[in-house]
């Protein structure tokens, strides 16, 4: 029998979430103030809005994190859902020890992920004579992303009956249509979710972007930092305050989906049962 928490539990619970949240409500509010103040309201505006919209360095940067993010999430997914079907066929002995390989760039700083692959680009670059721009920049986010494709997907693929891709075989399904047909729809879900996941890693990072994107490629965490190295502008108030929105708008996105997949889950259950 669960026991719900007391008002101790609840108010120390609100506590926390005061601290967590209350800075970036701070920041949202203050991306409205008409004024440079950052502890003095002064009156409602949206010129930091406006101002930003009108940076073009700014929207540049954008459109660079915007392009990587996005072609990263997609081709980390495709390589990810494939190396996870690869993974789940293998037998457990090499299976196990490939799978704790995958988990180390999960788990590793970002700072020696960064390091390492800007001294492997670097090397290449010495041999090939090309520079460190949005190629090493993509193929890095690609790198880092792709373990957390896995790690989505392979719980998925768990659950997945076999009995349903032997019986489209029996019927006639060659292997790569019985994956296109049985396996992706199972899966789907898994797939969504990586790629989501590798979106928004792609968007929020700065550490590796930094040491692999060259000297002429800026993405947006970059830009950021670039511009607190000087007297903070209130546009980055405006810049986070839009990042923030996209993130919850996310989020609120990704919990309707997995609440609507509960409720149809639920229903067949309770058909079957029938």
């Amino acid at each position: 029998m669960s026991r719900k928490p007391g008002l101790p539990g609840r108010a120390f619970t609100a506590l926390i979430l005061f601290f967590l949240y209350a800075p970036i409500f701070v920041l949202v509010a203050f991306s409205f103030n008409s004024s440079k103040s950052r502890t003095v309201w002064t009156g409602f505006s949206l010129d930091w809005y406006k101002q930003l919209l009108l940076d073009s360095s700014i929207l540049n940067s954008f459109y660079i994190t915007l392009t990587v993010s996005l072609l990263a999430a997609v081709i980390a997914t495709i390589a990810g859902t494939f190396a996870a079907v690869g993974f789940h066929n293998m037998r457990k002995r090499w299976r196990s020890p490939l799978i704790q390989i995958n988990n180390i760039p999960m788990i590793n700083a970002d700072i020696i992920t960064g390091v390492s692959l800007c001294i492997l680009f670097v090397s290449l670059a010495s041999i090939l004579k090309f520079e460190l721009g949005f190629g090493t920049l993509l193929i890095a986010h690609i790198t880092f992303n792709i373990p957390y494709v896995i790690l989505s997907i392979l719980p998925k693929l768990r659950q997945l009956d076999n009995n349903l891709v032997d019986a489209a075989m029996d019927l006639g399904c060659t292997w790569i249509k019985a994956f296109r047909k049985v396996i992706i729809p199972e899966i789907m879900p898994g797939i969504i979710n990586g790629l989501i996941i590798a979106f928004t890693l792609s968007i929020d990072d700065f550490v590796i972007s930094y040491f692999t994107a060259g000297k002429n490629v800026m993405t947006l965490s970059m830009k950021i930092f670039s511009m607190t190295r000087r007297r903070i502008s209130p546009e980055i108030n405006a810049l986070s305050t839009i990042m923030f929105l996209s993130v919850l708008i996310l989020l609120i996105i990704i919990n309707v989906r997995e609440i609507k997949q509960e409720e149809r889950m639920k229903k067949s259950a309770r058909m079957r049962g029938i």
